[in-house]
Order: C-alpha cells, then structure tokens, then sequence
C-alpha cells in the first residue's frame, strides 16, 4: 500500500485528484436537471468546464505533481467536481466523510474506490448522525489539525474524527458562521488557505480570535483578503508548494498582497468550474501527498 505523507496545505503537491467535469457535469441535459437545485449561480457550460479544467489540470502537472483523475458514477452530482470533499487524509489512511450535503453521499464510496484501486489504504468511515465535510479539515502538520464546525461538519462528525487519528493529533475546532442558505456552502477553507507553514491567507472578519491566536502561537503570520475579493472567493488559493500559489484570476488587490509577501502567484480561468458552483482550486483537488 501507498504511503500518504505531507498532511499539510503548502508542502509540494506530490499526488492530487481532481474529477474532471466530462465525469461530474457529464452532459448539458444533466446540468440543467441540476444546477438549480444545487444551488449554482448559473448552468455551468460544458464545452468551456473541460476547456477551463484541462488547463487547470496542466498547471498542477507543471508544478510536479501526479494528477489522478477521477472516474464517473451514477451517484454522483455536479458538486462532485469539488474533489476535495469527500475523503479526508490522515497519517494512517484515508478517512471516508459523511458528508453534510446529503445529495452527496454517493461520492465518499465512488473516490474511495479510485483511491484504493491506486494502492492508497482507508481507515476509516463518518457515520451518521456524523457529517464532515473536507473543506473543513486543515492540517497544518502531522500532529494538528484545525477542523470547521457548522452546517457540513457537526459536532459528532469531529469527534469520529478525532477518535480515529487518535491522541497524537492536536484537533482545533472553529466555529462557522451560518450561510445566508441552508443549502449553501461555507467551508472552514472559504476564510484560510495556509500558504506556507508560517503564513496563512485569511478573511479576518470571520477569524474567531480563538482561531487567530491558535495560529499565532504557532508562529503563523497573516496575509489578509481585502473586503471586495472575499465573496468572489480571494480567500480560496492553492498552494502547489511553499508560497508558490495558484489561484482564481479577476483577484488583483490579493493577488498584490500575496507577491508582497514573497508569493509566486499563477491564476486560472474559472468561471465554469469555481464560479458557477462556489468552489476554488483547493475545492477542486483532493491532495493526498504533498512534501513535508
């Protein structure tokens, strides 16, 4: 079996998934049966999604990394070009969500089956009345991890969790503000997406202080998102390896403050892939090995 390693957000990107959307969006008669009801802020269209995504996808292997794409399934829903969501990884295995979507409980088992198929072992599963959700979870090492509750990830599903990674891993629970809609998604990592291992980019008006001084204790320092750019999702990059990050483009004002800090910074096109349905290049991808 495969080793998964790095369980941080900003090592080199070593191994990722992605579900290309020819496997999530399938066809124009499936997103118009589904865009609405998922609550996408329009019908995505195809043709450009697997235009937008190959380059995506180009950009990860330029960096290094092995991309493994993700197959499709009947279970699956437009949501499941969000890769990052349904499995979780720990230092003994890939731990299967719960997931707090319910029309996208299909997906945990459809990647989970991928990942073993290519040699990547599971530990375990959340089970209901558990929910979490990946863009909840953010190691920041080995040892911690801080973990988002609200309406995808609730209080028993940290708890599984917390039982299996065991009393090795430090968990820090943050609590999220609720979305404008049930339905909608806010995501631990809609407000942090680590960059380094002392720096972070962050939504500080939503950063309970709780969560601030816990970073800060561990000598991480902030890039902040400026008011304007946190709806259209500034706070959402990627890191493909320390300070080299890639991120959506029409962001110019975080874009400058990242190179201010010393960050390499590529953009992407996304408006069929992360715009439509909410979701930034670390919902996209599922690293599962990444340099320590």
């Amino acid at each position: 079996m495969k080793t998964l390693s790095g369980l941080n957000e900003y090592g080199a990107l070593k191994v990722v998934a992605v579900r290309p959307p020819e496997h999530a969006y399938v066809s124009d008669e499936k997103v118009a049966d589904e865009w609405e009801r998922l609550r996408f802020y329009s019908a995505p269209k195809l043709g450009s999604a697997i235009d937008e995504h190959k380059i995506f996808t180009d950009k990860l292997r330029a960096s290094g990394a092995e991309v493994i794409m993700l197959g499709g399934d009947d279970a699956l829903t437009l949501d499941s070009i969000y890769a990052r969501d349904a499995v979780l990884v720990s230092p003994k295995g890939l731990i299967l969500c719960h997931m707090g979507r319910a029309g996208r409980r299909g997906e945990p088992a459809v990647n989970a089956s991928a990942f073993e198929a290519a040699g990547y072992p599971v530990l375990g599963t959340i089970e209901a009345p558990g929910t979490i959700e990946g863009g909840d979870i953010i190691w920041l090492d080995d040892h911690a991890l801080a973990v988002g509750e609200g309406p995808r990830t609730n209080a028993e599903g940290i708890r599984q969790l917390q039982g299996l990674l065991g009393p090795d891993v430090e968990v820090h629970t943050v609590p999220l503000p609720p979305p404008s809609h049930p339905e909608d998604v806010f995501h631990l990592m809609s407000m942090i997406s680590p960059l380094d291992h002392d720096l972070a980019l962050i939504y500080r008006p939503l950063m309970p202080d709780s969560f601030i001084n816990w970073l800060e204790a561990r000598g991480i320092g902030f890039v902040e998102v400026p008011e304007e750019e946190f709806i259209p999702m500034g706070c959402n990059v990627l890191a493909l390896g320390p300070r080299n990050i890639l991120m959506l483009d029409r962001l110019p004002e975080t874009k400058a403050r990242l190179e201010a800090a010393g960050c390499t910074v590529d953009t992407y096109k996304g408006d069929e892939i992360s715009r439509k349905g909410e979701g930034g290049p670390t919902c996209l991808t599922r690293p599962l090995v990444r340099g320590t």
